[in-house]
C-alpha cells in the first residue's frame, strides 16, 4: 500500500476519531490520534505531520486557539472539523490560518478529497516555472512574493495563509473576472464542489482588512453569476 504520510487527527469524539483513523489508514496514511487541544503542539513538534485534522470543540484548548498557536511555527495544511456550520466559525478559523474546513457529519470520500487536494496544494509543482517577480504591485497594493508581506500604501496588512493565497491570485489577475472554479483550483488545488463557502468567507475577510465597503465594494467586487474582480484603479 502506498504511504501518503502522517496525519495528526485531533478529535475528542472517540468513536468518530476511531472510524476516521481506520478509514485514512486504509487509504495509505499514518494517523496519529490526539483527543485534547493542549497536547497538539507537543505532538506536532514530535511527529511533524504532513497535515492536521483539527476539531474546533476540544477539551484543554479549543481548535481555533490551537490553530493560531500552531501557525507561529507550522506551515503545513490544517483542516478544521466543525459541527456548527456557522459563518463565524468559518471566518475565525480561516483568519487564524486554517487551510480549509469541513462541516460534520464527515463524509469519508469528501474528507479524503479535501485532504489530498490540501496536500497537493502544499507541494511545490516542479512542472511550474519559478515565479519571476519578487514583488507584485496593483495601485498602492504591494505584495512581496518572497516574504509574503502585504502592504497598502504605508500600512502593513496581516493576512492568514488562505487570505494571502486568494489576494495574490486576484491581484495576479487584476481587472479580469475569475470564476469560482478557477479560484478553487489556484488556492486549494481542487474544483469547487458547489457547497463550499470558504472563498466567500475569505472575500469578506479581505474586504474588512482593506476597508472595502461590503455593501458597495470597490476593491474586490463580486460579479454575480460570473466570479470575482479585483479592480486595480480602486487600490
Amino acid at each position: 500500500m502506498e504511504n501518503y504520510g502522517k496525519i495528526l487527527l485531533v478529535e475528542d469524539d472517540l468513536s468518530l476519531a476511531q472510524w476516521v483513523s481506520e478509514y485514512l489508514t486504509e487509504q495509505g496514511f499514518h494517523v496519529i490520534l490526539c483527543h485534547r487541544g493542549d497536547y497538539v503542539q507537543r505532538l506536532v513538534k514530535q511527529h511533524d505531520p504532513a497535515l492536521i485534522l483539527l476539531d474546533i470543540m476540544l477539551p484543554g484548548m479549543d481548535g481555533i486557539s490551537v490553530c493560531r498557536e500552531l501557525r507561529s511555527f507550522y506551515q503545513q495544511p490544517i483542516i478544521l472539523l466543525t459541527a456548527k456550520g456557522e459563518e463565524v466559525d468559518e471566518v475565525i478559523g480561516l483568519e487564524v490560518g486554517a487551510t480549509d474546513y469541513i462541516i460534520k457529519p464527515v463524509r469519508p470520500r469528501a474528507l479524503l478529497a479535501r485532504i489530498k487536494s490540501a496536500l497537493r496544494a502544499a507541494q511545490p509543482n516542479s512542472d511550474t516555472p519559478a515565479e519571476p517577480e519578487s514583488e507584485l504591485n496593483v495601485g498602492h497594493l504591494t505584495i512581496d512574493v518572497r516574504s509574503r508581506n502585504v502592504s497598502l500604501g504605508a500600512n502593513n496588512i496581516t493576512l492568514s495563509n488562505a487570505e494571502y493565497s486568494l489576494l495574490y491570485f486576484l491581484a495576479k489577475n487584476a481587472d479580469k473576472i475569475v470564476d469560482r472554479d478557477a479560484v478553487f483550483m489556484a488556492t486549494k488545488g481542487r474544483e469547487y464542489d458547489g457547497l463550499d463557502r470558504s472563498v466567500d468567507v475569505l472575500i469578506s475577510a479581505l474586504r474588512k482588512k482593506f476597508a472595502d465597503d461590503p455593501q458597495n465594494p470597490q476593491k474586490i467586487k463580486t460579479i454575480w453569476g460570473q466570479g470575482y474582480l479585483l479592480v486595480s484603479a480602486a487600490w
